[in-house]
């Protein structure tokens, strides 16, 4: 996944003899460095929050999902708010709002406070993320853009690797006797920084002609998916009640009303969250249900790794973090090489050999992890891990490229930001099936010597389900252009297009 950039009408070009604007981009990589850490350091301690707190597993599910539900839900907002208020200033909220979020997780008291905390933390990132690459459009002329681009990738790939590295340095080091708390109070000194230096160095801007917010559709889109979450998290411990039922059908009864709501706003003013019409064609269609479903795979695999190592493996959180180096390095490896060489010459076959890749890498680990049980070693998984890892990156990068490549140039906007949003929807999804794909074949409670095996079984069965995902994938691959538009910076027309405030998270696992 990737920056897209979007054209609504023309722009002064930014000044090229201000030297303040390398401290700018210096600071919102930061904030755009602290949130892809964020994402991936969580993961790592889940074990070990699980532990010290006494969480119960789908509390543990909502530390996660709970992050991603508010993001999902806040993105396409916060970046209006940034394009109607100015960037900086909503910037500095988000920065400001997540500083503070990140203290209370460091602080929680018990589990709900942190889940609390997570939700918060994920709608101020919400705020925070949409306004930094607007912000360095607005503030670097066109040719100095492909450069800070690369460098913004690089950060990127060094967010991805280093999280899961630094939660479990963090977490193991037990700083002060705080355990798994500096995950999130290592957030407070930075935040803090980026608060003073970017007041100081950030130059405001605005969208010369800026949507209206749509809050009606965000509580909608919302209300639905924690009508859908909350009962898939929840149902197994609960003995799957009848108003389970009840609540996921009401789900649908609500996407249905945010359709027909979305469908109306968009006739009477033009600025709907989002824009019915783009369903009409059919490679954003498909891509729409490509990044979904990837979502949902990433969302399951993900969380489920983490607890089979840590706690049906008996792992440490160092040794799960330095397991998955070999993954994250060949995500961003693969990732460089597709978006450069391989999609440009063989096009949309390069995503859906990723999917086959990625497919075959968690079949290996599947087949590794049965045989070798809890005699299973780091050296084992790097085969699997590095498969899947390069699939990964087949995809990822040039993904959100493919996706856009027929849709109308005025609605771009709209539609990258919600790419953006639906991906991380379905990793809220995702995380919610792990009650069902994993925990629903673990039966509890379990005695000490039975959770190791018990562990096994649900992380192989969870395997399978991300194949058959992955195959999903693949299928749904054919609706994209075989060719997927390649949009270069500094091309033709870009010193007139600034960008709006749906902005691509970038390789983010």
């Amino acid at each position: 996944m990737h920056s897209t950039d979007i054209a609504h009408a023309p722009t002064p070009e930014p000044a090229t003899g201000d030297r303040r604007r390398w401290f700018a981009l210096a600071i919102v990589m930061t904030a755009a460095f602290m949130d892809l850490v964020d994402v991936t350091i969580v993961n790592i301690a889940v074990p070990s929050i699980q532990r010290d707190e006494g969480a119960t597993f789908s509390q543990i599910q909502w530390i996660t999902a709970g992050y991603a539900l508010a993001f999902a839900a806040g993105l396409v907002t916060g970046g209006r708010l940034g394009d109607i208020h100015g960037r900086k200033r909503i910037f500095l909220v988000g920065i400001g709002g997540f500083t503070v979020a990140s203290a209370l997780c460091g602080l929680a008291v018990n589990p709900e406070m942190l889940v609390a905390s997570r939700i918060l933390q994920g709608g101020m990132a919400a705020l925070m993320v949409p306004q930094v690459l607007s912000i360095v459009h607005a503030t670097f002329p066109a040719h100095e853009r492909g450069k800070v681009f690369g460098l913004f990738g690089a950060i990127v790939g060094l967010g991805a690797v280093s999280g899961p590295l630094l939660g479990a340095l963090l977490t193991e080091g037990n700083l002060f006797g705080l355990e798994w708390r500096p995950i999130f109070l290592i957030n407070l000194p930075v935040g803090v920084a980026a608060l003073v230096l970017g007041s100081r160095f950030i130059t405001e801007s605005r969208a010369p002609r800026a949507l209206k917010l749509d809050l009606p559709g965000v509580a909608l889109v919302t209300l639905a998916l924690m009508l859908l979450l909350y009962p898939l998290t929840r149902g197994r411990e609960l003995g799957w009640p009848v108003w389970g039922y009840v609540s996921m059908a009401g789900a649908l009864v609500v996407f249905a009303a945010l359709v027909a709501y979305e469908r109306a706003k968009g006739a009477r003013d033009g600025s709907p969250l989002i824009e019915v019409s783009l369903f009409r064609v059919k490679s954003f269609a498909a891509g729409i249900a490509v990044q979904t479903v990837f979502g949902v795979g990433l969302g399951v695999f993900f969380l489920v790794w983490t607890l089979y190592m840590q706690i049906g493996l008996g792992w440490s959180a160092l040794r799960a973090g330095l397991t998955g180096v070999p993954f994250s390095v060949a995500v961003s490896v693969a990732a460089g090489m597709s978006v450069q060489q391989l999609v440009p010459r063989f096009g949309r076959k390069v995503l859906q050999a990723g999917a086959l890749v990625m497919a075959a890498g968690v079949l290996i680990y599947l087949a590794e992890a049965e045989r070798y049980g809890l005699g299973i070693t780091s050296w084992q998984m790097a085969l699997p891990l590095v498969v899947m890892g390069a699939g990964m990156g087949l995809i990822v990068a040039p993904l959100t490229d493919a996706v856009l490549s027929e849709v109308p140039r005025e609605h771009a906007g709209s539609a990258s930001g919600l790419i953006n949003t639906v991906q991380q929807m379905g990793n809220a999804l995702g995380l919610g099936l792990v009650s069902v794909v994993f925990f629903g074949v673990i039966d509890e409670p379990l005695a000490p010597a039975e959770v190791g095996p018990a562990f096994v079984d649900g992380f192989t069965h969870a395997l399978g389900w991300v194949a058959a995902v992955l195959g999903v994938i693949f299928l749904l691959m054919f609706a994209l252009p075989k060719r997927p538009a390649q949009h270069v910076e500094g091309s033709a027309g870009a010193e007139e297009t600034p960008v709006t405030e749906e902005k691509e998270r970038v390789l983010v696992p």
